[in-house]
């Protein structure tokens, strides 16, 4: 199962856990897992049918253009963090 890093954004509805096992194949598929484990988390972290504009997803280290998409291994470390821009 993937190892996600619960930011502190979400730690209230985790009871405070700061890392979970969520099985899935994809952010989208964890995303499902965490929702179903953890109700709350997809409205933090998606807007409809995509990934929050306000958050980015790094799996393994490496920050995702796939976002939703993005292909998750057994064993991957998945990271949601507040997204950055600039101007």
């Amino acid at each position: 199962m993937a190892i996600v890093w619960v930011p502190s954004l979400l730690r209230d509805l985790t009871g405070g856990q700061t890392k979970v096992e969520v099985p899935g194949t994809s952010v989208r598929q964890v995303i499902d897992g965490l929702e179903a484990l953890y109700p709350g988390v997809r409205a933090r972290l998606c807007e409809g049918d995509s990934l929050s504009s306000l958050v980015a997803v790094a799996v393994d280290g490496e920050l995702s253009n796939l976002r939703l998409l993005q292909t998750v291994r057994e064993n991957s470390e998945i990271h949601f963090v507040p997204a950055i821009s600039g101007g």
